[in-house]
């Protein structure tokens, strides 16, 4: 065995592997759901009681999934904002529902930043919701206040409509109001020739 080693033995013996980086805990808007509370699905059996721990656990959120848990959470969001126990498709109750389903998307993109097609989608719900909440501002304030206080929602007004001016825009402009311009002249003169025949006709009839 040769003492010395090679330069491709020492090379290969100093390479150092990458050092993967720890990610770092997200916090989740799930996080106040207490793992002792059981699905949306087995909180009213009566027999739930009298059940064993093992499957008293298997029946509650800490084996739950993910979409199990949503469920619970948008129920929590509902029932802040919802007019009366039947109310399922008001204004306040699709704000709280879109909102569950926005921090959802966040959460998710935080971890996985590349992923368009929920950021697509995410974006597609702010602006669903952006709508509603405008609507109710408009028709309802002191709902729009209320959904605003109870779901943690930060509103902020839309900027004011703003177009770059371009030579073609300033183009099109000027040959739109020469159009509407022409069209006046010949409605007026149209109008005029109404305006005499009807005058001629009443003279006619007084005669």
């Amino acid at each position: 065995f040769c003492q010395v080693c090679s330069p491709f033995i020492q090379t290969a013996r100093c390479y150092a592997r990458p050092v993967r980086r720890k990610r770092k805990d997200i916090p989740s808007h799930l996080d106040d759901l207490p793992p002792t509370m059981l699905k949306k699905d087995y909180a009213n059996v009566p027999i739930i009681n009298s059940v064993d721990d093992v499957v008293r656990r298997l029946l509650s959120l800490e084996m739950a999934s993910q979409k199990e848990k949503m469920k619970i959470k948008t129920e929590q969001l509902v029932e802040k904002v919802r007019r009366s126990p039947n109310d399922n498709g008001s204004f306040e109750v699709q704000v709280a529902q879109l909102t569950a389903k926005i921090r959802t998307y966040e959460e998710h993109l935080q971890r996985h930043p590349k992923d368009k097609s929920n950021r697509r989608r995410m974006l597609m719900d702010i602006d669903r919701r952006k709508k509603l909440l405008a609507y109710l501002r408009r028709v309802r304030y002191d709902t729009f206040e209320n959904t605003c206080k109870q779901l943690n929602i930060q509103y902020t007004l839309p900027p004011p409509y703003s177009r770059r001016v371009t030579k073609r825009w300033v183009v099109k402009k000027a040959f739109c109001l020469k159009v509407f311009q022409e069209a006046r002249k010949l409605k007026a003169a149209e109008r005029l020739k109404q305006r005499r025949e009807w005058q001629a006709r009443a003279r006619a009839a007084k005669q």
